[in-house]
């Protein structure tokens, strides 16, 4: 063992000073305004700005501080002071700009102009905003409505997600797919199935009482640091917490509270996982078999262990899912997950103790091929002691854009039957089309096709984001029109369309002025609670139009005049809308405009919360997988399973530098991490270069080239690299089965020096 390459590893607590320092280097990079302390003091809290990084909830009890290292990253860089002006785009062609880092063409600056492209000089060049409209609509009115794609990136707050909804259908179609259909679709779709909500079941308060809480697939030192207080206070009053994850996340092993002048100082960090459970990408289905295995065991040999009224009452299937956990063999358990039957056991014990539990998940969970039984395995552990639909338990997964969830409640989706169709009929006097639209990855099967014509971007990079990028890409460009809502330039916008458009946005911490003065947005959090924002800074600069403003304006000048459609009366004042969201959903945002700013929130209500199913059979749906590795396909010689995973410095697409220090890294992102032992059983050294070739699919070959192998501490025959930089390695094809989902935390690939 002592020739083994040593793994690079962070020893230090996540927060602490490091989460400062992270914090302070973003800063200077971006050269906010002096401003952006002030906003800070008012992120995510009552009356303030609802911070515009993840969907986490926003208590009712502020920290002085109410914003993580993330969150902060966000605003500073929504506030930067840099610009990227008409001018910016005279010095560099579209093909030039192709060349360089996604980091560099975020740090050019914010939007500030309308822009068009012009293809005789490669560049993108100085529009109005009448002049922009108006030539968008006349080419949606010259497009076939169904060959255009409404996209949307899970930023966007209610009131321009719900109008922008509304005008797809006006205009014929629900091709109206969102940031859900890359990461957590999975979750709308198994989760409904088995429980019959499509969001989580748990409130803000239930982390105060549980006594276990099971947490899967997240990296909440990276992704969603403002977690980390409810664990380590959950911790504190004795609450175990039992780690899934292939990669041993510094999030959920200790945190040093940077709100807290003795930890900061002479204290000691705080643990936070209990036990951690390495599992084999993919292995959460082997794994959660083995845990719900032991609490059969345990009910066998002593008794009420199972909550046998619950289970009568409550749910449907536990018989055939009891057969399926005892002619299943604790060798098949241990070889699917990569985890001893001790350590399974060990959880097992834990979750029989504890009086309630709640299961947290994440992408990695949700982004296998079969993502949709991994998510129905956990709540088959849940339901077998009534952990869902009571205070302190229940399922709940963790959301990344802030109002990722709140879109889809107000009509972000491609899913016809999950929208009020009869109730929009009655309020705007249209028939909306009842055709289900497509997810992202249908759309892509479209644009490679040649089906898809027109594509309009609320926001996001997703171009950037998708699979199969080098068959993607090229298409993408012979799109007859291309329309991107943005505050930045980023890659998706290199890819113009015939006709193509760039129309710059203000971020939500700017000051939204309209005909009735400044405005306020609403957004819902993973726990389904709505909150009012409003913003307060000066915008950066004196062209910039709202969300909201931008889709009333593409719309008006697209659709033909009704009577019912007032785009110009709710843009001035966005009450109206509201008013519009509360008549269309009057039993989940009754009051809405008077409740919007309660601390806390408001609940909009969750059935499965209070335990109505709303399922085939009208209960709880136990499942039994037919497989024990999400990721679907076998073990082969050569073959690694590749996780993507995003960086410290880095939100989505967004790169805000070059550290990852929460695993010890810094500098380039074209590393491959990789397990020592395999690295040697493989004749690699640190810093050999590599090229990942995709181990599935094989009609055409998928690579990239130039990685250098970083020894890290995962498990055999597990690799992992940053999305999206290894995007171009996943299938299109290779999804979950039920959502489409693509498989990025589970993608087979082989490994060829040089």
């Amino acid at each position: 063992m002592d020739d083994l390459a040593k793994p690079r590893r962070y020893d230090n607590a996540t927060g602490g000073w490091g989460s400062l320092d992270g914090i302070a280097r973003v800063e200077k990079t971006s050269k906010a305004k002096p401003a952006v302390l002030q906003t800070l003091t008012d992120q995510n809290k009552p009356g303030g700005y609802m911070c515009s990084s993840c969907a986490w909830a926003k208590p009712p009890n502020p920290h002085v501080a109410e914003f993580c290292e993330n969150g902060a990253k966000a605003t500073i860089w929504d506030l930067t002071s840099e610009r990227c002006t008409p001018e910016f785009f005279a010095e560099h062609s579209v093909s030039q700009l192709l060349d360089w880092e996604d980091h560099d063409l975020e740090k050019a600056g914010r939007l500030t102009e309308p822009l068009r492209y012009d293809a005789a000089s490669d560049r993108y060049v100085r529009a109005g905003w009448d002049e922009a409209f108006e030539a968008i609509g006349d080419s949606l009115k010259h497009l076939e409505p169904k060959a255009v794609t409404f996209y949307a990136s899970g930023k966007a707050a209610l009131e321009p997600s719900y109008l922008y909804g509304l005008f797809a259908r006006m205009y014929g179609h629900n091709n109206l797919p969102d940031s859900s259909n890359m990461c957590h679709e999975t979750t709308s779709v198994g989760l409904k199935k088995v429980i019959g909500s499509p969001v989580g079941t748990c409130t803000f308060d239930d982390l105060k009482h549980c006594d276990a809480i099971f947490y899967l697939g997240q990296n909440p030192g990276t992704n969603s640091p403002r977690i980390l207080h409810p664990l380590k206070e959950a911790v504190e009053r004795g609450c175990k917490i039992i780690a899934f994850n292939p990669l041993r996340e510094r999030g959920l092993v200790e945190f040093v509270d940077p709100q807290n002048p003795w930890q900061m100082t002479v204290g000691a960090s705080t643990k936070i996982a209990h036990q951690y459970v390495q599992v084999r990408p993919g292995g959460d289905i082997a794994a959660l078999m083995g845990v719900c295995k032991r609490v059969l065991e345990r009910d066998a040999e002593q008794g009420n262990v199972l909550d046998t009224a619950f289970l009568a009452g409550h749910c449907h299937g536990l018989e055939e899912f009891r057969a399926k956990v005892l002619q299943t063999s604790w060798s098949d358990i241990e070889r699917h997950s990569g985890v001893s039957q001790g350590e399974l056991e060990q959880a097992g014990d834990v979750y029989v103790a504890a009086k309630n539990v709640i299961g947290i998940y994440g992408m990695g969970l949700t982004q296998q091929v079969h993502g949709s039984q991994a998510i129905g395995m956990l709540v088959n552990l849940l339901l077998l002691r009534g952990n869902i639909g009571r205070q302190g338990a229940g399922c709940q997964p963790i959301r990344g854009h802030s109002n990722v969830q709140g879109q889809r409640t107000v009509g972000i989706s491609e899913k016809p039957e999950l929208v009020p169709m009869e109730k929009l009929k009655e309020i705007f006097g249209f028939d909306p089309p009842r055709e289900k639209g497509h997810t992202t990855v249908e759309f892509l099967d479209a644009l490679l096709k040649g089906d898809a014509k027109g594509f309009i971007g609320l926001g996001g990079n997703l171009a950037r984001a998708v699979p199969d990028q080098s068959l993607v890409h090229p298409a993408w460009r012979d799109l007859e029109l291309t329309v991107h809502v943005a505050t930045r330039l980023n890659r998706t916008h290199l890819l113009p369309g015939k006709q193509s458009w760039i129309l710059p946005c203000l971020v939500r911490a700017e000051e939204d002025l309209q005909d009735s003065g400044p405005q306020t947005v609403t957004i819902e959090d993973s726990f389904s609670h709505i909150y009012g924002s409003i913003g307060r800074r000066t915008p950066a600069g004196p062209h910039l139009k709202s969300e909201l403003a931008i889709v009333s304006g593409i719309a008006k000048a697209t659709l033909r005049s009704h009577p019912a459609w007032r785009w110009d009366e709710w843009t001035g004042d966005y009450a109206k809308v509201r008013a519009l969201i509360e008549r269309t959903y009057p039993d989940q945002f009754r009051d809405m405009e008077a409740r919007m700013n309660e601390p806390g929130g408001f609940y909009r209500g969750n059935p499965a919360h209070d335990r109505i199913w709303k399922t085939e059979s009208g209960k709880a749906e136990f499942t039994v997988p037919d497989v024990l590795n999400a990721n679907g396909l076998d073990e082969q010689s050569g073959r690694y399973t590749l996780i993507t995973l995003r960086s410290n410095d880095q939100f989505n697409t967004t790169v805000y530098g070059h550290s990852d220090r929460l695993r010890g890294l810094e500098g380039s992102r074209m590393i491959i991490l990789m397990n020592p032992e395999d690295m040697r059983e493989a004749g690699l050294e640190e810093a050999s270069t590599v090229t990942l070739v995709t181990d599935c699919d094989t009609q055409r070959r998928r690579d990239v080239r130039g990685l250098a192998v970083t020894p890290f501490d995962l498990p055999r025959g597990c690799l992992a690299g940053y999305f999206p930089e290894l995007n171009p390695l996943i299938p299109l094809g290779h999804h979950d089965r039920l959502s489409k989902t693509p498989a990025a935390k589970g993608v087979p690939v082989r490994i060829e020096i040089g």
